[in-house]
């Protein structure tokens, strides 16, 4: 075999087995790092602090860029009472060629009473040939907050590589304190049968964003999904979405794109309508930071 064969192959059994846990507490007017504890290839930054509402913008960085066959990375974080934290990512997660196992992520995160978690990640980007398998649970405790982005590209778009990726297993698991719970799943295959994209296969870019909170009185919801499908409505023909009322209390959307300017810019706005309608506070500037 050659050399390079030979050292994709031994990454795809090898791989890196990499844990991120944090846990976040509310410290007077601001929300702390408390504990944290990190392993490669993660790379842990201290919090930043992006406006005056306390809220730790946590950076979740990896430095190789993205995600080799056989990697095996999870995330725990728990916030306790009051806690208020957005976790993002500096760039793209990419997915790289595979010529074996999958690589994977799993995410938990624990939200008390009284705290609010905003996960908006940047797209994942599954190359030719990836495998990819991310699952994420989230468990609310009564009056918590939880504020879910998550989105997907076809693939690398201006390369013309579309739907090419060997897999990709997708799970959002949302468990409220009543014992509600959503769940999105889905798994593309396209490799083994691109007719099974349907109407995916027009579009480059799809994405789901989820609020699910018990602590917001329901006669709120209707005014910020009339304004959520208001948004997407105005986006044009590149655009394809709908809102509608999961079986938790809160909102569920669902979009797809056919551009990562026409998904970058429902994401701000969606994002905006929502911080403001329900918190009374500005989207972040997440790229400045």
């Amino acid at each position: 075999m050659p050399p390079l064969l030979a050292n994709q192959s031994a990454m795809a059994e090898i791989g890196r087995v990499g844990c991120l846990d944090l846990q976040y507490r509310r410290e007077g007017l601001r929300t702390i790092l408390a504990t944290s504890r990190c392993s490669t290839p993660w790379h842990l930054f201290p919090p930043a602090y992006l406006d005056d509402s306390g809220c730790a913008f946590t950076s979740l960085v990896n430095p190789s860029g993205g995600f080799v066959a056989g990697d095996h990375l999870s995330i725990h974080a728990a916030l306790e009472e009051g806690a208020h934290v957005v976790m993002s990512t500096p760039s793209a997660n990419r997915v790289y060629r595979s010529l074996g196992e999958e690589s994977r992520q799993f995410v938990t995160i624990s939200v008390a009473p009284g705290a609010l978690v905003e996960w908006f990640p940047e797209v994942t980007i599954p190359f030719a040939g990836s495998r990819f398998a991310q699952t994420m649970v989230i468990t609310l405790a009564k009056g918590a907050t939880a504020l879910i982005w998550d989105s997907l590209a076809s693939g690398r778009v201006a390369r013309g590589e579309r739907w090419a990726f060997s897999s990709l297993r997708n799970e959002i698991h949302v468990t409220t304190a009543s014992g509600a719970r959503l769940l999105e799943r889905y798994d593309v295959r396209p490799e083994q049968d691109s007719d099974s994209l349907g109407l995916l296969s027009a579009y480059d870019y799809v994405a789901s964003f989820f609020v699910v909170s018990d602590a917001i009185d329901p006669e709120r919801w209707p005014a910020v999904r009339d304004r959520v499908s208001g948004i997407l409505g105005s986006l044009g023909p590149d655009l394809l979405g709908g809102v509608t009322e999961p079986p938790v209390p809160g909102l569920a959307v669902k979009l797809v794109a056919r551009s990562a300017e026409v998904l970058g810019r429902a994401r701000e706005l969606v994002w905006e309508a929502t911080r403001g309608e329900l918190f009374g506070l500005e989207r972040p500037a997440l790229r400045q930071y």
